[in-house]
């Protein structure tokens, strides 16, 4: 046992509270905007990997659902849709892993690059012309890259702050923004080269943005990051990672095995595939918190920050099912059912994924002012939950009020679009960045990435609520569908707000 270990033991103070003072005093405090320099590396980092993601998601159901003749996959619109969905609730799901992979065996810096690779060369798979079997390759290595790289650099971000340090939301904030500006202007650019010349060379361009996020990180990590992301925070003992390594392997074996025969035998479709993974975006989180939650190394009070956790978990849930809906529902809504042709411009459809990071980039700076000029007077975590569920809720409805004015076969005023965008992005700025933040706050030590990977997880169980209700959606129910679900989000928040002050209790000192 090393000396400082024991005299920290002799102390009763944790030896991840050491690690974590380390961590920050490694960290150069000041560089980035009053903030630590290492911000600016995961701001850069964060940047571009948004770019290249949301440049590929803005033109994903375009590609599937367009005919072959016009450069797409031609598959069925809801069945596109559905995939779509799929994919998204995948890539969140397989946050565990990187989590997981993280926490145990290599920590969060490498994690973030590995994660890197494969996402890049997963975008390659999807620029190089070919067949199913080229788009579900990259869908594979970008969903497990998302998986190593999303969690971990939210995670790395929460190591640069001491708890305690007042920047840390603003941080947040910050990095929520670099998040937002690349997901603002790749669907300008990889949606309009996509959707106007060519889907593969839109793909290739996201390929490229990636490789610049690399680029950035590999060069100022060393340098503003310190020992951010470097500490395996609960690593495997060497003595059992030969028999854990060999378990995952007979498993991915077995599991390789099931899936080939029940493809053989016709048991395993597109769509009995959609409904497992429903099961699995909920069973998965569920049977994650009960682990976390009665680990010996969870310890009293970070057991009542998990119960506070769970209302937070389920609103999230409602909440990202509705804003995940723009990049699919409403995307095949502004294509089919909206004036493309609009005050002497044609609008690309794709254009309208940059609507919700152009403004969370222009209003995330007031929405946090507001919070910082409240102080101590500004809504509880709960509360602000609250009131992204009620926005949610309100941004569907929105899209009722034309159908009732004009019609519901009626071409809609691309601007009823925009005011649903606006209206969700509130939302989203009382709930996402608070989410961030909280989750790092309520953490159990010993499972700060997974407890990261359990937050990704409710956007994963959303979107497998999504590729189980969009089949719903058709152009005779679409103002059922809007109504409904945007009605249940409002009566959810309204159900928050009730249970803040109870929730607020389970989270102890944590504002």
């Amino acid at each position: 046992m090393s000396a400082i270990k024991k005299q920290k033991i002799e102390e009763n103070v944790p030896i991840e509270t050491t690690n974590r003072q380390k961590i920050v005093a490694s960290v150069p405090q000041k560089g980035f905007f009053g903030h630590p320099k290492g911000l600016f590396t995961l701001f850069f980092t964060e940047f571009w990997e948004r770019f290249s993601y949301y440049g590929m998601k803005a033109i994903l159901v375009y590609y599937m659902y367009y005919s072959v003749s016009k450069g797409g996959l031609g598959i069925d619109q809801q069945t596109a849709i559905a995939i779509a969905s799929v994919y998204g609730a995948l890539i969140y799901m397989s946050s565990i892993i990187g989590g997981w992979v993280s926490d145990r065996l290599i920590g969060s810096s490498k994690s973030i690059f590995y994660g890197g690779i494969l996402i890049m060369f997963g975008h390659i798979a999807l620029a190089v012309p070919g067949s199913m079997t080229m788009f579900f390759a990259s869908m594979i290595l970008i969903i497990l890259g998302t998986g190593l790289l999303k969690p971990n650099i939210s995670a790395v971000i929460g190591e640069m702050y001491d708890v305690k340090d007042a920047r840390r939301d603003a941080g947040f904030s910050i990095f929520y923004m670099s998040a937002n500006m690349g997901a603002f202007l790749s669907p300008l650019v990889v949606g309009t080269i996509g959707m106007n010349y060519n889907f593969h060379l839109g793909f290739g361009i996201a390929a490229i943005g990636m490789f610049l996020a690399l680029v950035t990180y590999v060069l100022t990590r060393k340098k503003n990051l310190g020992l951010a992301g470097s500490i395996i925070h609960n690593p495997l003992p060497q003595e059992e990672r030969k028999s854990t390594f060999a378990k995952l392997g007979l498993a991915a074996v077995i599991i390789a095995v099931i899936v080939a025969i029940a493809i053989n035998a016709g048991l395993l479709t597109i769509q009995s595939f959609i409904n497992i993974v429903g099961i699995l975006g909920f069973v998965i989180p569920t049977i994650y918190f009960i682990y976390m939650y009665r680990s010996p190394k969870t310890t009293k009070e970070e057991r009542s920050h998990l119960i506070a956790f769970i209302p937070l978990f389920l609103a999230s849930v409602m909440f990202w099912s509705i804003e995940e809906q723009g990049s699919t529902i409403l995307a095949a809504f502004a294509d089919k059912r909206t004036q493309l042709d609009f005050a002497g411009i044609h609008i690309n459809p794709s254009w309208f994924q940059s609507l919700n990071p152009l403004f969370i980039v222009v209003f995330a700076p007031i929405i946090g002012l507001i919070w910082v000029k409240m102080g101590k007077k500004a809504p509880t975590i709960p509360v602000k939950f609250g009131f992204g569920l009620l926005f949610a809720g309100l941004s569907f409805v929105v899209i009722l009020v034309p159908a009732l004015l004009g019609g519901t076969h009626a071409l809609v005023n691309p601007l009823w679009l925009v005011l649903s965008y606006f209206i969700v992005v509130i939302g989203e700025l009382c709930l996402s960045p608070v989410g961030l933040s909280a989750t790092t706050k309520l953490a159990p030590a010993a499972f700060s990435s997974q407890m990261m990977s359990m937050w990704l997880l409710s956007n994963a169980a959303a979107q497998a609520l999504n590729a189980q209700i969009v089949k719903f959606y058709t152009p005779e129910t679409q103002m059922t569908y809007f109504g409904v679900i945007g009605v249940v989000a409002i009566v959810l928040s309204i159900i928050l707000f009730a249970l803040s002050p109870r929730i607020q209790t389970f989270m102890k000192d944590i504002r």
